[in-house]
């Protein structure tokens, strides 16, 4: 501590301005390079240990040692995560095999004494429609028996076949997938126990000051407020998809859906965790449910979710999460593309935060770095000396 009570700054010299630091980016970003999946496996470590350590201390707080207040923690966690996947995957898979078989059947099964199939009527009842509304130049009919026919040629019940085999594998692959996260539990475990001496550490070196929370508590804060950021942009697009498929049921364009309204909406909400594709993956289950029902209906949908995505990621992402992280919507904008390029999906994931951790690290040492200014403050004594000419 320094002798007017302010916290030690750190002066960096000219030399390592010019010198030093650009060094030291250009070896981090090679070192970043060369063990891309390494260094991003620790960072994601690092967000859950920040995000679960509140979590930990509360449970000290209750007399509870840490190694097993993190145990708890950990299981709970896992509990939870575990759960949601397999009753995901299995809904997931439930429904396509039995939108499949519908879908067959719709195009393949033939009712009556005329032998049309349910396709067919439908592009009879249209034709009919078309008619009936001063639309008759627009003749569809035979066009669309001809689809159909078409569409029996190619097997349906094969393609069908191939959709279902498909989600199969991706439900398998999500269980390979829990596997492969076992070494960042482990990297999240270990940090999570040290946190409270790496705390310390930071804090001697580096005391807060007076009515200020030490670092790695304005981490967790800036991370909580991420977390409340995503709440409220799940509630808005969950409740707007929800509201959009009640409207499309009371039309009459997606029958018999306001009793899964609510259901519909939570997923969607549950999905918007994961940026950009989350409207669509919400959008799964209704889509299965329109094609079931009448796959007609499965267009509306569709188009539905298309104006969702679009303005969730224009305008509700980038100005709810700016606001939550205190960011510019152009830099939300910014760290989900640039995460989503640098890394995939999982780095769209966690751009969000990071930048919201970023964010804090910047504040706390903003004025406790100086940078040595390079004019205007020292000046090099030079020394003059004088002869006395001799005539």
């Amino acid at each position: 501590m320094s002798t007017d009570g302010r916290p030690p700054r750190i002066e960096v010299p000219r030399w390592i301005q010019l010198v030093g630091l650009p060094a030291v980016l250009v070896c981090l970003w090679l070192i970043a390079s060369a063990a891309a999946h390494v260094v991003f496996l620790f960072l994601i470590a690092a967000l859950v240990a920040l995000l679960l350590d509140p979590l930990v201390r509360g449970l000290q707080r209750a007399r509870l040692p840490r190694g097993l207040s993190v145990a708890l923690v950990y299981l709970s966690f896992l509990a939870v995560v575990v759960l949601v996947i397999v009753a995901g995957a299995t809904a997931v898979v439930g429904q396509t095999r039995t939108a499949a078989t519908r879908f067959n059947d719709y195009f393949t099964n033939r009712h009556g004494s005329t032998g049309q199939t349910a396709a067919d009527r439908d592009v009879n009842r249209l034709q009919h429609w078309l008619d009936a509304h001063h639309l008759k130049s627009l003749q569809i009919e035979t066009r669309g028996h001809k689809l159909v026919r078409q569409i029996q040629r190619r097997d349906v019940g094969k393609y069908t076949h191939k959709i279902v085999t498909f989600v199969e594998g991706a439900a398998i692959s999500i269980g390979k997938t829990l596997f492969s996260v076992v070494l960042l539990i482990v990297v999240s475990v270990y940090m999570l126990l040290d946190m409270e001496r790496v705390g310390r550490a930071i804090n001697r070196r580096y005391p807060p000051r007076p009515g200020e929370d030490a670092l790695l508590k304005n981490m967790e804060h800036a991370l909580a407020s991420y977390v409340r950021g995503q709440a409220l942009l799940s509630l808005i697009i969950g409740t707007s998809a929800g509201f959009g498929l009640w409207v499309l049921a009371a039309l009459g364009l997606l029958p018999h859906a306001q009793q899964y309204v609510l259901l519909f909406g939570s997923v969607v909400a549950v999905t918007e965790i994961i940026p950009y594709l989350g409207p669509w993956l919400g959008a799964i289950p209704p889509f299965i449910y329109a094609l079931v029902v009448h796959p007609i209906s499965a267009l509306w949908v569709g188009l539905l979710f298309l104006g969702i995505h679009q303005i969730e990621g224009h305008v509700v992402v980038p100005n709810v999460m700016g606001n939550a992280l205190r960011l510019h919507p152009l830099l939300v904008i910014f760290g989900l593309l640039a995460g989503a390029e640098m890394y995939g999906l999982p780095g769209a994931l966690t751009a969000l935060p990071v930048l919201a951790v970023t964010r804090a690290i910047w504040e706390f040492f903003a004025d406790r770095i100086k940078l040595e200014p390079w004019s205007g403050s020292d000046e090099v004594p030079v020394e003059l000396e004088t002869r006395t000419l001799r005539s």
